[in-house]
C-alpha cells in the first residue's frame, strides 16, 4: 500500500498545502494510505482531514515516518545537514545551480532517499502537470504595485500580508492606488502566455494598469530588451534556462528609464540563468522592495512563495490540479512520476 505523508511546513508565512481533505479522501478511496501531520498554520483545518479518514500525526515527525512513506510538503526543508532517507515531494530548488540545492542533493545522497520535484512532473509535452503560477503572477503584481505606491509616497514597501480572498487583495489595493498619482504607468510582462503572466496580466487590469504582453515570439531574437525599461514595471514570469537571454541588465539601474518596480515573480536570483541581472537575493513578506537604485528608484520585488498570500485560492486550485498525479504515485510505470526520479537521479550523481 502506498503511504503518502502530508508533512506539516516549517517556513514563515507558509500555510498552503498541496493536498485538501477532499483529495485526501479520494486517495483513501483508491487504496492509499494518508498520514497527516498537525499544523496550526495549515489553511484548511487539520480536523478536516481526520474527518476524510487521514491518519493524524503529530507536526514535523516525518523523519520518523516508516521507511516506505513519500513525504509530501511544498517548501524547503530545515536545513539541519541531516540525511535524508525517504521520498520526497516538494520543491526542491535544486537543479539549476542553486548552492541551497546542492546542499539539498548532498543530503539525499548521504541517505539515499529520492527527491521527486514539483516543479519538474511534466505531462508527456513538457507541461507542468500542477502550478501555483496563477496566483503566484496575481500576487506578485500586488506586492509590486505597493511597491510603486510606496515610492511615489517617498517610501518603500512596507510588510505584507495575506488576504482573505483575491477580491479583498483587490479592493485594498485599488484603495490605496486611488491615493497616488500613478496615472500612465504601464506594465511590461514577459511570459504573458503562460499561467504566471495571466495572473500578473490580470491583477494589473483589475487595477486599470495597461499591460504589454510579451511571450516567445517576441523574445525569440535573445535581445538586448530596450523595451523593459520604457514600462514602470516589469514581470518576469518565465522558468529560466540555459537559453534564457538577459531581459534587465546590470546597467539598467544607471540607464534613463521609466522602469521603476521589477516583479521577479519567477524568482529564483541565485541561479546561473537568472534573467534579472540587478539583485542576488530574494525579498521576503518583512520586506518585500529591495531597492538598487535610489534617483529615480527603482526596487526589486522577489518574495518566493507569492502564492501564500491567497492560501485557500492556490491551495485548492494547485490540489486539484496535482490531485490526479497522485492518484498515480503507486503505479511504478507511470511517465510522470519516472521522469522526475530520473531527473534526480541524474542530478545527484554530479554532486
Amino acid at each position: 500500500m502506498t503511504h503518502l505523508w502530508l508533512r506539516a511546513e516549517q517556513r514563515a508565512n507558509e500555510t498552503r498545502t498541496g493536498l485538501t481533505p477532499e483529495g485526501a479522501a479520494q486517495l483513501i478511496a483508491a487504496g492509499m494510505k494518508v498520514s497527516v501531520e498537525e499544523s496550526d498554520s495549515r489553511v484548511l483545518p487539520t480536523a478536516a482531514y481526520a474527518q476524510a479518514g487521514c491518519e493524524i500525526v503529530p507536526a514535523h515527525s516525518w523523519p520518523d515516518a516508516p521507511r516506505d512513506a513519500v513525504i509530501f510538503g511544498l517548501k524547503e526543508l530545515p536545513e539541519d545537514g541531516t540525511p535524508l532517507t525517504h521520498r520526497h515531494i516538494m520543491f526542491g530548488h535544486a537543479y539549476k545551480g542553486q548552492a541551497s540545492g546542492q546542499t539539498l542533493l548532498k543530503r539525499f545522497k548521504a541517505g539515499g532517499g529520492t527527491l521527486l520535484d514539483l516543479e519538474y512532473l511534466t505531462d508527456d509535452t513538457g507541461r507542468r502537470v500542477a502550478a501555483f503560477g496563477y496566483w503566484a503572477g496575481f500576487a506578485g503584481a500586488a506586492v509590486a504595485v505597493k511597491c510603486r505606491i510606496a515610492q511615489l509616497r517617498g517610501e518603500i514597501c512596507s510588510p505584507v500580508q495575506p488576504y482573505p480572498n483575491a477580491d479583498a487583495l483587490k479592493a485594498a489595493l485599488a484603495e490605496e492606488l486611488a491615493q497616488v498619482a500613478a496615472t500612465g504607468d504601464r506594465a511590461l510582462v514577459i511570459g504573458a502566455l503562460g499561467r504566471v503572466g495571466r495572473g500578473a496580466a490580470d491583477l494589473c487590469a483589475a487595477m486599470e494598469i495597461d499591460v504589454t504582453g510579451w511571450d516567445m515570439a517576441e523574445t525569440a531574437h535573445g535581445g538586448p530588451f530596450p523595451e523593459t525599461l520604457d514600462h514602470a514595471y516589469f514581470f518576469n514570469c518565465i522558468l529560466a534556462n540555459a537559453d534564457t537571454p538577459a531581459f534587465v541588465r546590470p546597467d539598467a539601474p544607471e540607464a534613463d528609464r521609466a522602469l521603476r518596480v521589477i516583479g521577479d515573480i519567477a524568482c529564483d536570483p541565485d541561479s546561473a540563468f537568472n534573467p534579472v541581472q540587478v539583485y542576488d537575493r530574494a525579498t521576503t513578506w518583512e520586506a518585500p522592495a529591495l531597492r538598487v537604485h535610489d534617483d529615480p528608484p527603482l526596487d526589486v520585488m522577489a518574495i518566493d512563495n507569492l502564492p501564500s498570500m491567497l492560501p485557500r485560492e492556490s491551495s485548492e486550485d494547485f490540489a486539484g490540479q496535482l490531485l490526479p498525479t497522485l492518484r498515480a504515485l503507486p503505479q511504478d510505470d507511470d511517465p510522470v512520476w519516472r521522469r522526475a526520479q530520473d531527473l534526480f537521479i541524474r542530478h545527484v550523481a554530479e554532486v
